[in-house]
C-alpha cells in the first residue's frame, strides 16, 4: 500500500475521538469516583466539586471557543472526528446534561449518608422559630450591609454580572397595587461571605445556605414591595484571553488589561437551581444573556458545587473516618537526609517520584543553592507556583544575597495569571532577573539550573521535572524528576536558558529535546525506530504515559505502528483522541485511564529499541499544543537503576485492576476487567506501598 493510500485510509474520523466529548468522557471518569462506595465518603463529596471545577474551565474556555467559531460563521469540521462546531455543541449539550443529572443525582444521594454522620445541608424552612430569629440576626447585622439590590426597568439595563458568581433575580410587586405590573432586581450573593452557615447546634453539624438566608429575607431590600418570585441562577462567561504580544511594549501590563476583561466576556452558560425558579424569568434571562437554550442547565441541588472542597475540609479533626487515610510521603531512596543535596548528586543522578516521595528535596535544592555561598547563580522556569511559595522566598533570597538568580514566569498560564504577575513584581523588586517567556509561545517546561563554583571549579546542578514546581500540588499530583550534575546536562541547562532569555539562535541540545522545534520529530523517530525493529526481529513495544494525546501526526504513527505489529501500552488520563482496537489499524494498542486519588499528571515515554531501552521523562503530552504551541522539554533517563524504576512504574500502572478503565474501539471506557480469585491492584496505592517497603527495609 502507498503512503498517500494508507495516509488517506488513517484519515477516516470514524478512527479518531473528538477532543472535547472525550474530555467530557474524563470528566465523568473523575464523577464516577463519587459514586465508588470504596471511597470514603467526604472524598466522594470533594470529586463532585472537582467534577463542577473541571467544567467550569471547559465552559469558559473550549465551549467559548466553539461558540465564537460559529459566530464567526466557522463551519469547517475539526480535522480528526470531522465534526463542526455546531455539530460539537449539539453534542456537548446533550452528554453534558446527562452527565450533570448523573452528578446532582450522586448530590442527592449523599446528603442522607451524610446525614447518618451527623452531618446536615438544610433547607431554611427546616429550621424553627427560634432558629429562623437567631438567622435574621445575623442577616440584618452581616449579610444586610454588604448586599446591593439592583433595578432592571427603562433607565437601568440589566447588569453586567460577574463571572461564576450566583445571583437571584427577584420579581416584586407594589403592595399597594396588586394589579400592577411586576418590576425585577438582581441580588448578587456575596462571594466575600462563607457559603455555608452553621445553624450552631452543639451537638449536630448543620448548615444552611448562604443564598437561602438571602433569599428568606429578601422582603428586607424591598420595602414596600411583595416579592413574588426568587430565582436562583449562575453565569459562566467567556474566559480565554486575547493577548496581543506582538508590538505590546510590556507584556505585564497587556495581560493585566486583559485579566480585567476576562470577568466580564460573552456568556455562554446558564445554571438555574430547579424548585427556586421562574419561568418567565428564566426565559427573560436567556433572551437578555444571548443564551442558546441548549446552554441552560437546571441543577436538582445547589449551584457551583465547587463549595464542596471547603465543605470537605471542614471534619478533617472531627471526622477523620471520612476521609483517606494519611499517607506521608516517604524520603527519595535517592538522597540521604544528612548529607548536602549537592555532594550526593556529585556522585549519581537522583530520582524523585511525588507525592510518593516528598517533593522536600526539590524545595530543599533550590534554599540550599540559595544559602550555599558557593553558589554564583539560579535559573529556574515558573508555570504554576503556590500561593505561598517557598521557592520563591528562597530566589528572593539568593538575589538578595547577591547571585545572580534568573527566573521565567510564564504570564500566560491559564488562570493562574494573575499569580503569576503578583510573582513577577516580587521577584523584580528583590533583585531577580525576570523574563516572562517567547512571543506566541508558553513555557511550559520545568527545570532548574544552579551553577556552583567550588576548588576554582565551575559545577552545574540541574532539575528537570514533569510537574510544576508547586509544593501545594505536589501533594495531590503524581509527578517525577531528576536532578542531575553531569556535564552535558548543565551544558544544555545553560544554553536553554540563554536561548529563553536573550538573541540567539535555537541551541543544537547534547540530551535534551525542545518543542516547538524537535519533539514531535523524535517522538516519530522512535516509533519508525520500533517499527524497524519489529520488522526485523519481531520485538517492537512502547509504553507511553500522558495527561492527553491530540496531536494527529504522532495517532497516525502510532496506527502506523500498530499495523506492523509494535504492542503498544498507552496510559492516557484525559483527552485521547486515539481509537484503540480497531482491527487492522490499532488491534495492537491497547489505552488506559487511571482516575484515582492523585491527578496522574506524569509524562512518561518508553520505547524498546531492540532491548536497549531508550525511556525519556517530559513537560509535554502529545498534544498538537505541547509539540507547536509551547516552549517544552523532553529528557533522557540513562542511569540503569532509574530506568529499572520507570519501567517497575509503568508495569505497576497497567496491571491496574481497581482504578484503571480500558478504551474500547467506540471511544467509550469500562473498568478493567479483574480475573476471578485475581488480587485487586490499586497502583497509586502500590507505589505508596512500594515506597514505605524501601524505607522499611533500609531500616
Amino acid at each position: 500500500m502507498s503512503t498517500e493510500m494508507k495516509t488517506k485510509e488513517l484519515d477516516n474520523p470514524l478512527f479518531y475521538n473528538n477532543r472535547e466529548l472525550s474530555w467530557l468522557g474524563f470528566n465523568e471518569r473523575v464523577l464516577d469516583e463519587a459514586l465508588d462506595m470504596d471511597n470514603p465518603l467526604l472524598e466522594r463529596l470533594k470529586f463532585l466539586a472537582i467534577v463542577s471545577s473541571n467544567l467550569d474551565e471547559f465552559f469558559m474556555v473550549r465551549v467559548a471557543g466553539l461558540k465564537d467559531q460559529v459566530k464567526a460563521g466557522f463551519n469547517k469540521p475539526e480535522n480528526k472526528a470531522g465534526l463542526t462546531p455546531k455539530q460539537q455543541l449539539n453534542k456537548i449539550a446533550e452528554i453534558n446534561h446527562k452527565n450533570v443529572e448523573k452528578q446532582y443525582a450522586a448530590y442527592q444521594a449523599m446528603k442522607p449518608e451524610l446525614e447518618k454522620e451527623g452531618i446536615t445541608i438544610l433547607s431554611i424552612d427546616d429550621l424553627t422559630k427560634e432558629e429562623i430569629k437567631r438567622f435574621e440576626t445575623y442577616f440584618d447585622e452581616e449579610i444586610f450591609p454588604v448586599l446591593t439590590p439592583m433595578a432592571v426597568d427603562a433607565y437601568r439595563p440589566f447588569p453586567m454580572l460577574l463571572n461564576k458568581s450566583i445571583n437571584l433575580a427577584v420579581v416584586i410587586r407594589d403592595e399597594l397595587d396588586q394589579e400592577g405590573a411586576t418590576k425585577t432586581a438582581i441580588v448578587q450573593v456575596p462571594s466575600v461571605l462563607d457559603r455555608f452557615v452553621s445553624v450552631n447546634h452543639d451537638d449536630k453539624y448543620q448548615y444552611v445556605l448562604l443564598e437561602e438566608i438571602i433569599g428568606h429575607f429578601m422582603n428586607k431590600l424591598f420595602k414596600g414591595y411583595k416579592v413574588e418570585s426568587i430565582t436562583e441562577f449562575r453565569i459562566t462567561r467567556n474566559a480565554d484571553m486575547t493577548i496581543h504580544e506582538e508590538g505590546a511594549r510590556d507584556l505585564l501590563k497587556e495581560i493585566e488589561k486583559e485579566l480585567k476583561k476576562r470577568k466580564w466576556g460573552a456568556a455562554v452558560r446558564l445554571e438555574v437551581r430547579d424548585g427556586k425558579y421562574d419561568e418567565k424569568l428564566v426565559s427573560f434571562l436567556l433572551n437578555v444573556l444571548e443564551i442558546h437554550k441548549d446552554d441552560l442547565y437546571i441543577t436538582n441541588g445547589p449551584l457551583d458545587l465547587t463549595f464542596l472542597f471547603k465543605f470537605h475540609k471542614t471534619f478533617e479533626d472531627i471526622k477523620d473516618h471520612l476521609y483517606y487515610e494519611t499517607l506521608m510521603p516517604q524520603p527519595p531512596r535517592d538522597l540521604s537526609s544528612d548529607e548536602n543535596i549537592f555532594e550526593q548528586v556529585m556522585d549519581r543522578d537522583v530520582f524523585l517520584h511525588h507525592p510518593f516521595e516528598s517533593f522536600e528535596p526539590v524545595v530543599d535544592f533550590v534554599a540550599e543553592a540559595a544559602d550555599d555561598p558557593h553558589v554564583l547563580a539560579i535559573k529556574q522556569t515558573l508555570y504554576r507556583v503556590s500561593g505561598d511559595s517557598p521557592i520563591i522566598e528562597a530566589l528572593k533570597r539568593a538575589a538578595e544575597k547577591g547571585k545572580q538568580v534568573t527566573v521565567l514566569v510564564e504570564l500566560k498560564a491559564r488562570f493562574d495569571e494573575e499569580n503569576n504577575v503578583q510573582w513577577a513584581k516580587e521577584l523584580e523588586k528583590a533583585g531577580c532577573h525576570v523574563i516572562y517567556g517567547m512571543t506566541y509561545l508558553k513555557t511550559h517546561s520545568k527545570i532548574t539550573l544552579v551553577v556552583r563554583k567550588k576548588n576554582e571549579k565551575i559545577e552545574r546542578f540541574v532539575h528537570l521535572g514533569t510537574g510544576n514546581y508547586n509544593d501545594q500540588t505536589a501533594s495531590l499530583y503524581t509527578d517525577m524528576g531528576i536532578i542531575t550534575a553531569k556535564r552535558k546536562f548543565g551544558i544544555d541547562a545553560t544554553d536553554f536558558f540563554n536561548y529563553l532569555s536573550g538573541f540567539t539562535e535555537k541551541p543544537q541540545f547534547h540530551h535534551l529535546s525542545m518543542a516547538p522545534f524537535d519533539i514531535r520529530n523524535d517522538f516519530i523517530r522512535y516509533i519508525n525506530n520500533e517499527i524497524r525493529f519489529q520488522k526485523q526481529h519481531g520485538n517492537g513495544r512502547i509504553i507511553l504515559k500522558m495527561n492527553s494525546l491530540t496531536d494527529k501526526n504522532l495517532i497516525m504513527k502510532l496506527y502506523e505502528a500498530s499495523q506492523a505489529g509494535v504492542q503498544i501500552d498507552l496510559i492516557v488520563r484525559g483527552i485521547c483522541c486515539l481509537r484503540p482496537g480497531i482491527q487492522g489499524f490499532s488491534d495492537n494498542i491497547r489505552v488506559i485511564s487511571i482516575v484515582g486519588r492523585f491527578l496522574e499528571h506524569s509524562r512518561i515515554y518508553y520505547f524498546h529499541h531492540n532491548g536497549d531501552d531508550r525511556v525519556f521523562l517530559s513537560s509535554a503530552d502529545m498534544m498538537t499544543r505541547n509539540m507547536v504551541k509551547r516552549v517544552e522539554l523532553l529528557f533522557p533517563i540513562y542511569e540503569p537503576v532509574i530506568k529499572n524504576r520507570l519501567q517497575k512504574i509503568l508495569s505497576v500502572m497497567l496491571s491496574d485492576n481497581v482504578k484503571a478503565r480500558e478504551q474500547k474501539n467506540d471511544g467509550s471506557y469500562e473498568h478493567v476487567k479483574r480475573p476471578e480469585n485475581a488480587q485487586p491492584i490499586n497502583s497509586q496505592m502500590k507505589l505508596y506501598d512500594m515506597a514505605y517497603r524501601v524505607l522499611e527495609d533500609e531500616e
